[in-house]
């Protein structure tokens, strides 16, 4: 009987704050991934990256942290992003780390996507809108259904001081939107 095939996902979050939500999101998304068959997540820390700038790309070749970071996104089946909502968009950590990956050749295309944000009134909706436009230039492919914006300061606490998921409903709803992820990456491999 042959091996069911592992959905190697790739985690990055759009945040540098030492107790963010975001983190917090991608963490709970870990654990509850334990409970998923075939689906692994691996955390990809984007905070090495340099800002883009052409001049450092050499001979052909980019700077040293960049090579890892697109030989983790090329290696991988799908993402998941978490990002916070400044200004109507995603930070601009995760716009250099998703511009660092689309340098040719773009390493992003034809991959499934899924994105977390957690935040104040539209819980990050506006930045998951425009993910969503950018990913159309990169050939990703979001998933629709469900999507996960989280009102993360109306009580009760959805985060602990570490900034923990600690809502069991959130838990709930996030491990639908990792089922929703795996089954989309799946019928992406199918066609090709």
């Amino acid at each position: 009987m042959a091996a069911k095939p592992v959905i190697k996902v790739v985690a990055i979050c759009g945040s540098l704050r030492k107790a963010s939500y975001h983190r917090g999101l991608l963490r709970a998304a870990m654990e509850l991934s334990e409970s998923i068959d075939g689906l692994l997540i691996e955390y990809v820390d984007i905070s090495p990256l340099p800002m883009l700038n052409t001049d450092l790309e050499v001979d052909g070749k980019y700077p040293p942290a960049v090579e890892a970071f697109r030989r983790k996104i090329l290696q991988s089946d799908c993402f998941l992003f978490a990002s916070p909502e400044y200004n109507y968009s995603i930070t601009a950590l995760l716009k250099n780390a998703i511009d660092w990956a689309s340098r040719p050749p773009n390493v992003w295309a034809n991959k499934a996507a899924a994105i977390l944000s957690a935040g104040g009134l539209f819980g990050g909706g506006l930045a998951q809108y425009h993910l969503r436009q950018v990913g159309v230039f990169l050939d990703l492919h979001f998933i629709n259904k469900p999507e996960f914006s989280l009102y993360a300061f109306q009580p009760p606490a959805k985060f602990d001081d570490g900034g923990n998921l600690t809502d069991p409903e959130a838990k709930k709803r996030l491990k639908l939107v990792l089922l929703s992820l795996k089954a989309f990456t799946l019928r992406l491999q199918q066609d090709d």
